[in-house]
C-alpha cells in the first residue's frame, strides 16, 4: 500500500504519534530498568505494519459523517495493539521465528536469556515472556479505546462491538489450530477460518467500530456495508495473506518463505490443492505440509504442486470475486464521496499487496 491510498501518509502519521504517546504513559522509557525489554519489544513490533485497521475504522468514520478530531485518531490505533497482541501470540503458537524481518518477540527473549546466562529453559523463558507481552497489549488495547476522548454515547454505542471483535479473534485463532490438529481441512472451512482469524477484526469490525462511533448506532445500511463490503474485502485480504505465505518474498514479508507450509496452514489454498491434485500429489503434500524442517526443496515442490492443480490461480480468481463483489456494494452504501473514494482505494491494496 502507497501512503497515497485513503490518505495513508496523514492517517499514519496521526496513528504513530497515538501510539508513542500512549505507550510511554504506560512504560515509561526510562522507567524500570527490568520492563524495558518489554518496551522495546512493543516499540518495534508497533513500529511496523500497514495500519489497515485503523484506516477502515476511520473511514467508518468518516463515511458516517465523523469530522477529524484527535479522538478517532486515538481510537482507531488502539486496533494497532490488539493487531501486535495477536501477532505475538499467533507467533508463540507456530514457533514462527521471524517477524516483519526481525526476532518474534519469543525469540528476542528467548535470545536475552541465552545471552545473560540466567537458570532454567531460555525457550520457556522467551515463550513466557512473549505470552505476557501479548496480554500486555491486549489490555493496553482496550485502554487505549476507553480513554480515546471521543464522547461518551459515542463509546457506550460502539463497546459492544469492540468486545465483540476481540471475542471473535480469539475463537478464529482457536479454529486455526483446530484445522491444522484436524490435519484436513474443506472449502468451507477454510473459508470460515479466513473470515474468523483475520478477515472480520481486519476489515469488518473496524470499519463496523468507525461507523457505530459516528453514528452512534447502526443503521441498517451501515450493517449492510459491513457485511457486503467489509466481509468481502477481509476474506480477500486473508486469502492474499495465504499466498504471501507461499509464495511471498521474503525481503518483502518479513518472513521466510514457505513458513505457512512448515507451520502447516490449512487455508484456501491447501484444500483446493488437495481437491485438484492426483493421488500422488496429494499424499506429497500431506507427508511435507507441517513439517518443521521442510527445506527449500521441500517448499518448491509444494508451490509446483499447487501451481499445476489450478489451486494458486482458482485462489486469485477468488480474490478478484470478492473484491468486485465488495466494491458493488460500497457503491450502494450511502457514504460520503470522500469515503467511498477512500474505502475503494483501501480495498484495492489491501487485497492486491505484496507483503
Amino acid at each position: 500500500m502507497t501512503n497515497d491510498a485513503a490518505g495513508m501518509g496523514t492517517l499514519r502519521t496521526h496513528v504513530e504519534q497515538a501510539l508513542g504517546e500512549f505507550v510511554e504513559r504506560q512504560l515509561p522509557s526510562g522507567g524500570e530498568p527490568e520492563f524495558r525489554p518489554l518496551r522495546t519489544a512493543a516499540d518495534e513490533l508497533l513500529a511496523g505494519g500497514k495500519r489497515l485497521r485503523p484506516a477502515f475504522c476511520y473511514w467508518g468514520w468518516r463515511g458516517a459523517g465523523g469530522t477529524d478530531e484527535p479522538g478517532i485518531f486515538t481510537a482507531a490505533a488502539s486496533l494497532e495493539l490488539l493487531q501486535a497482541s495477536a501477532l505475538v501470540h499467533d507467533d508463540v503458537m507456530d514457533k514462527s521465528d521471524l517477524r516483519r524481518g526481525m526476532p518474534s518477540a519469543h525469540r528476542r527473549f528467548q535470545a536475552m536469556h541465552e545471552k545473560s546466562g540466567w537458570h532454567g529453559s531460555s525457550a520457556q523463558f522467551g515463550e513466557g515472556a512473549a505470552i505476557l507481552l501479548g496480554n500486555l497489549l491486549l489490555i493496553w488495547s482496550a485502554d487505549m479505546w476507553r480513554a480515546s476522548g471521543l464522547p461518551r454515547e459515542a463509546l457506550e454505542a460502539a463497546q459492544p462491538l469492540h468486545d465483540h471483535m476481540r471475542t471473535e479473534l480469539m475463537c478464529g485463532q482457536y479454529l486455526d489450530l483446530l484445522e491444522q490438529a484436524h490435519g484436513e481441512n474443506t472449502f468451507e472451512s477454510a473459508l470460515r477460518v479466513a473470515l474468523y482469524k483475520s478477515g472480520k477484526y481486519s476489515v469488518e469490525h473496524p470499519l463496523r467500530l468507525g461507523l457505530a462511533l459516528a453514528g452512534r448506532r447502526l443503521e441498517p445500511w451501515m450493517d449492510e456495508l459491513c457485511t457486503g463490503y467489509g466481509q468481502r474485502v477481509g476474506i480477500a485480504f486473508q486469502l492474499r495473506d495465504d499466498i504471501l505465505g507461499v509464495f511471498g518474498d521474503p525481503a518483502q514479508t518479513g518472513k521466510p518463505a514457505g513458513d505457512d507450509l512448515r507451520e502447516g496452514k490449512r487455508t484456501m489454498l491447501v484444500a483446493r490443492t488437495l481437491a485438484a491434485a492426483s493421488a500422488e500429489d496429494a499424499a506429497t503434500v500431506r507427508r511435507l505440509l507441517g513439517d518443521p524442517a521442510l527445506d527449500e526443496s521441500g517448499v518448491e515442490t509444494l508451490r509446483r504442486i499447487i501451481r499445476d492443480t489450478g489451486a494458486l490461480q482458482e485462489c486469485e480468481e477468488l480474490i478478484g470475486e470478492y473484491l468486485g463483489k465488495a466494491l458493488t456494494a460500497l457503491e450502494a452504501a450511502p457514504v460520503t464521496p470522500e469515503a467511498r473514494t477512500a474505502l475503494e482505494e483501501l480495498a484495492v491494496a489491501a487485497t492486491s499487496r505484496t507483503m
